[in-house]
């Protein structure tokens, strides 16, 4: 592949199932829409980690989380792991970000020239609480219910500021950059919640068309041991009733189609400066939202609201309207873009999982490549892993039931096929695939043994519930006074 200057758009907890190119009958994306059409959809994306701090580090290196430690969002990426960033540099490509990000802070090595109105971690530590663990608390995730409807946040605001200094980079300074290919990262923070958004676009969804999530009420929800305690534990749905589920639904689809907005803005100054020929851009999210889909709000299941990932490309090289069936995953992200700018593979390169994204969208499609997930996180009693290979999604819990779904014939995950005997032989095959991948039960108990260190060090379980602050990560300027 020829060497060209890449974008890569990174929107945050985005699902897969919210955008008008992957079927959604109502929200409305149109920019994403025309980006898919002018090259390749993945209809089998997946993040490596459903939360942010972890899925933004195995995005960075290539690697899974339970190489590099990243185990939640208070184990921030530090560039002690190289990526592909520090890869480019080295090389001579030009590398820079604009937007969040997500890591330890802006000085760590972690392969930006230059850092444009970047977010990091709150006071370089993240979020303590998440880390506390056997036994799991009470998030008390009352806020998420509180905050929705139609208005401005830090974070639509914070958007609207990525998204001006993005095009003005765009427009007027891309050209100037080195002989080398250039890559740029441009991170937007919507649709995260807090789930209120411009009114412009809250009013594109009236609350009471919106559909309830499925199986939401407690008396239709399928029950799994380990789903019931994530519940218990981030227990934000006890704060609804169905008139706040439609205006927090209403909410989220207008910050799509905000998102949507923003992205088109992106475009429009991309064809403007003539970058068309000489760049390609992929837009990806880091992980999805459940949207009160089983009870559950937020990220952190390896249900395909939360797990699976929108990702389109587009640009010379990328094959025009088609659609890719073969399961990727962040993951494949570092080999994709040193193909793309034109960096070499090392020996270092050579045990990474991934593979590029460019190559898998030129070849025949592999529905037998298998990606891995895995979740240790806030509302994690235990330690979650998915393995998706085929038609089958097959996820792990230690010390609870596995569950299988037949994505072909219950893409909605309605029906658990690892009790029945009839898929024994398949259950047996998934999990010995995922073993080949991970010891789970020992980098389990690694997580939570790094995690306790991380509370003590913080001054203890105790300290950390009642003097750390929850919530969202706050922007980098004074975009609004919400608390963020």
């Amino acid at each position: 592949m020829e060497p060209k200057n890449l974008l890569v758009i990174m929107s945050d907890e985005h699902s897969v199932k919210a955008s008008g190119c992957y079927g959604h009958p109502i929200v409305k994306t149109p920019n994403i829409d025309r980006l898919s059409a002018s090259g390749a959809r993945f209809t089998n994306a997946y993040t490596n980690c459903p939360i942010c701090t972890p899925a933004r580090a195995g995005f960075a290196t290539g690697r899974f989380i339970h190489e590099i430690g990243n185990w939640d969002n208070a184990h921030p990426y530090t560039g002690d792991a190289p990526g592909w960033g520090r890869r480019l540099q080295a090389n001579g490509n030009p590398v820079i970000s604009i937007g969040k990000l997500h890591y330890r802070n802006e000085t760590d090595p972690t392969g930006f020239d230059r850092q444009v109105v970047p977010m990091h971690a709150r006071n370089g530590v993240g979020s303590l609480p998440g880390s506390v663990r056997d036994p799991l608390p009470v998030q008390g995730a009352k806020a998420l219910a509180a905050e929705i409807g139609p208005g401005e946040t830090s974070y639509s605001n914070y958007d609207l500021d990525i998204t001006e200094k993005a095009c003005h980079w765009i427009e007027n300074e891309a050209a100037k950059e080195a002989d080398k290919p250039w890559m740029t990262f441009v991170s937007l923070v919507s649709p995260h919640f807090p789930l209120k958004a411009p009114q412009a676009f809250f009013d594109m969804y009236p609350p009471d068309r919106m559909p309830l999530p499925k199986a939401h009420a407690e008396d239709g929800r399928p029950t799994h041991p380990w789903i019931d305690a994530f519940r218990r534990c981030i227990d934000s749905d006890d704060y609804f009733d169905d008139e706040k589920r439609r205006i927090a639904i209403a909410s989220y689809f207008g910050l799509c189609s905000f998102l949507d907005h923003n992205i088109g803005r992106l475009l429009e100054s991309f064809e403007k400066a003539g970058l068309s020929e000489s760049t390609r851009i992929i837009y990806v999210s880091d992980h999805g939202e459940n949207l009160g889909a089983r009870g559950t709000w937020g990220k952190g299941t390896m249900y395909e609201e939360s797990a699976a990932i929108p990702l389109v490309m587009s640009g010379p090289g990328v094959p025009a309207g088609k659609e890719v069936s073969t399961p990727v995953s962040l993951v494949d992200f570092y080999q994709t873009i040193l193909e793309a700018v034109g960096v070499e593979p090392n020996e270092q390169d050579a045990g990474l999982p991934g593979s590029s994204l460019y190559g898998i969208a030129s070849g025949p499609d592999d529905p037998g490549r298998a990606v891995f997930s895995e979740y240790h996180a806030a509302g994690a009693e235990t330690a979650a892993y998915m393995l998706r290979r085929d038609k089958f999604k097959y996820i792990h819990y230690v010390n609870f039931p596995p569950e299988l779904f037949d994505l072909e014939a219950d893409p909605e995950e309605q029906n658990d096929l690892a009790p029945s005997p009839v898929y024994r032989e398949i259950l047996g095959e998934m999990e010995a695939a995922l073993r080949e991948i991970v010891d789970p039960e020992g980098v389990d108990r690694m997580a939570k043994r790094d995690q306790a260190a991380l509370i003590e060090r913080h001054g203890g379980r105790e300290a950390v519930a009642t003097k750390s602050p929850t919530g969202a990560t706050p922007t980098p300027g004074n975009y609004a006074a919400d608390g963020y």
